[in-house]
């Protein structure tokens, strides 16, 4: 990670694309109390509550690295994101965009990154998307041929001949999302911040848009910083993967080792013959790292090489009319990070897991 106390330039592709260090975020906003004598207490005096988004948050990303941001709504992947935009100065903390403080909105910056937010439009929604495109080409002051090599090249990747011509507001999402990622790509960036570019789609407009991603990064070496709560999207986009959690990075490394953490462990669902109770729970709660109950149903998670053992001491213990063993998903490893579960304490005490 590189820190400068003045201005820094990018010399090279060596130094990281984005840096972090420190970085928090508080908002603090009025509490409004119910009914009419609260709302006339208000105008007294007010009560305010102050919520830190991002905590303390430092991480570094290399120029064409495709980086996975995960945690649970309201962790701070957002926020984190729109301080590097530029759209939210930080409580404290430093950050640099392509060697820039991105609240500054200095116009070489703002021409080299892109923002796609999944849940906001930036295009006209009565318009269609080719006049948006259009409208970017002047913001941008991009020139006429390069505007219309851009628009040929990402209208044959990602299929948009048919639709440029019709308004937003007659797309479907996955459509109208195909249009947002063009349109954040006509200046050619080197930055892209993602937010949630799947959420809502169909599988195959999914598919479709994870093909185009990784196409992209991999011939241009544009840097990604992607949030999804789609596993399959991290899964099949990014190598490297910070989890943040109630505003604190907690996990910064390869994605491997969070699959190889979950190929250590096995997953044992069970079905009863009556109903899960807190009897039965207390009866096995030492025989798995994480218990899950849902009427019935009881899914247990174990050390890979306890399987057998634990699948005796289990049958001997509880009325099990039917059982499975089977692979823990990686998501559930995610869960566990957020969590905090004795699991993968064990496991990051161990060196199986490489903290951030």
């Amino acid at each position: 990670m590189v820190q400068t106390a003045g201005p820094i330039t990018l010399h090279s592709m060596a130094m990281p694309a984005i840096t972090v260090s420190h970085l928090t975020r508080r908002f603090t906003t009025h509490v409004k109390q119910p009914g009419f004598v609260g709302a006339l207490r208000g105008l007294f005096k007010r009560q305010y509550i102050t919520k830190t988004a991002v905590d303390d948050v430092s991480f570094s990303i290399e120029p064409g690295e495709f980086v996975g941001f995960l945690g649970p709504n309201g962790a701070g992947k957002t926020t984190t994101l729109k301080i590097l935009a530029g759209v939210l100065h930080p409580t404290a903390g430093e950050a640099r965009v392509l060697g820039h403080i991105p609240w500054q909105r200095e116009p070489d910056l703002q021409r080299r990154f892109s923002l796609v937010l999944g849940q906001k439009n930036q295009l006209w929604w009565d318009l269609p998307a080719l006049d948006s495109f259009l409208l970017n080409k002047d913001i941008y002051d991009i020139p006429t041929r390069d505007f219309n090599a851009k628009v040929e090249e990402l209208t044959a990747l990602l299929d948009l001949q048919p639709i440029l011509q019709v308004p937003v507001r007659k797309l479907s999402l996955g459509e109208r999302m195909k249009c947002e990622v063009a349109a954040s790509l006509l200046h050619a960036p080197d930055v892209l911040f993602l937010d949630e570019p799947t959420i809502g789609l169909d599988v195959i407009s999914q598919v479709r848009i994870r093909d185009f991603l990784r196409d992209y990064n991999k011939r241009t070496g544009i840097t990604v910083l992607l949030t999804s709560h789609y596993m399959a999207d991290i899964q099949a986009l990014c190598k490297r993967v910070i989890v943040i959690n109630e505003g604190r990075a907690i996990f910064d490394g390869e994605l491997s080792s969070l699959v190889a953490n979950a190929a250590n462990r096995r997953g044992i669902r069970l079905t009863l013959n009556r109903e899960v109770s807190p009897t039965d729970l207390d009866s096995i709660k030492l025989l798995a790292d994480d218990i899950e109950t849902n009427g019935y149903e009881l899914t247990l998670t174990v050390p890979r090489d306890k399987v057998p053992e634990r699948v005796e001491a289990l049958l001997q213990t509880l009325p099990v009319e039917d059982m499975t063993v089977e692979d823990v998903q990686i998501e559930s490893v995610i869960r566990d990070l957020f969590t905090g579960s004795k699991s993968l304490a064990d496991d990051h005490a161990n060196g199986a897991i490489d903290p951030a």
